[in-house]
């Protein structure tokens, strides 16, 4: 099969490059930036180019984004440039090059203010039922992709699914405060309960998405983890979110403790797979429990192609205050 990798210079980009060179997939890398998984180096505001790379393709991943950390350092044209324009130009050339399976690779994040509750309600359960409410450019430019990707199924017949994946870079938190209170692992393994997912178990999701889209035809998936925490914990994952694990984990505590670690004192939301694993035949492999089991055993918690990617940034400037600009 030949498949366009859109954005694959990117953490996602490089991972699904890997597998698919490594599946005997005919794998052909678009990106701004060159990298070693990177063919034709060009933009996707240029239609002509994007009509030119497609040519020939079976299928497509659309990654390629400017993420949230680009929203401190890039005008908002530059986000419907990118996340718009871009994702307009590929539909088109889906359609003209009559390509049989679309994935675009969109965000938790455009679930915006849905996320937080106010405080004192329960921790907000997050499943494709939610009503969006973009909080900010990405999240705005990243749901007018998704609803360009509708339409063009409703009006092409294009097979075209939609991931949401949540966190899966490897780069220090966003949060100032994440950074300063707790050790980096540490806070990657809390959030493998909740919010996170691992970069394997999103290339997965990819190729089953991949796999479905000619059968499905059009729908929107959330990506994480696989969590053990259902809408009955809600309530008092915002009280004591430690005292909630340690029924389903008992012996975290003492892991945690091992190693100095500790619990997020409350969880503000729980993102639900479910619908993933039950319609794409999606199988997460790397979740708390199985990152407890590897922090027992001395290993590493993380999956091989996470380790291999490493971190890659966001930004070619440093900044004074730490790794993001805000």
């Amino acid at each position: 099969m030949r498949i366009v990798v859109t954005g694959s210079s990117g953490h996602l980009g490089e991972a699904l490059m890997r597998s698919l060179r490594a599946s005997g997939d005919e794998a052909i890398g678009l990106d701004r930036l060159a990298s070693p998984f990177t063919d034709r180096i060009g933009s996707l505001v240029d239609a002509g180019f994007v009509h030119d790379t497609l040519a020939g393709a079976d299928a497509v991943l659309h990654t390629a984004t400017l993420h949230k950390p680009h929203v401190a350092t890039h005008t908002r044209q530059e986000f419907v440039d990118s996340n718009v324009t871009g994702t307009l130009n590929v539909l088109e050339a889906c359609v003209a090059h009559r390509v049989k399976s679309l994935v675009f690779t969109s965000t938790t994040s455009a679930f915006g203010a849905a996320l937080t509750p106010p405080p004192g309600e329960p921790a907000a359960w997050i499943d494709e039922t939610v009503r969006h409410v973009p909080k900010n450019i990405y999240g705005v430019t990243k749901i007018a992709a998704e609803d360009l990707c509708e339409l063009f199924h409703r009006r092409e017949r294009l097979p075209c699914l939609i991931l949401r994946t949540s966190r899966f870079f490897p780069e220090a938190d966003d949060s100032a405060e994440i950074r300063d209170a707790y050790d980096d692992a540490n806070a990657k393994v809390n959030e493998l309960l909740y919010r996170r997912v691992d970069i394997a178990d999103v290339v997965s999701a990819h190729r089953c998405a991949l796999d479905r889209a000619p059968a499905i035809g059009f729908d929107r998936y959330i990506i994480s983890a696989a969590t053990p925490l259902s809408p009955d914990d809600a309530a008092a994952l915002r009280r004591d979110a430690p005292g909630v694990i340690a029924r389903y984990f008992p012996d975290y505590v003492e892991e945690y403790a091992r190693r100095g670690w500790r619990m997020f004192p409350e969880f503000d939301r729980i993102y639900s797979s479910a619908k993933a694993v039950r319609e794409l035949g999606w199988r997460p492999a790397f979740g708390f429990g199985e990152a407890l089991a590897a922090l027992r055993d001395q290993r590493d918690y993380r999956s091989d192609l996470t380790l291999q990617i490493g971190r890659k940034g966001y930004h070619a400037d440093t900044f004074a205050h730490g790794p993001y600009p805000v």
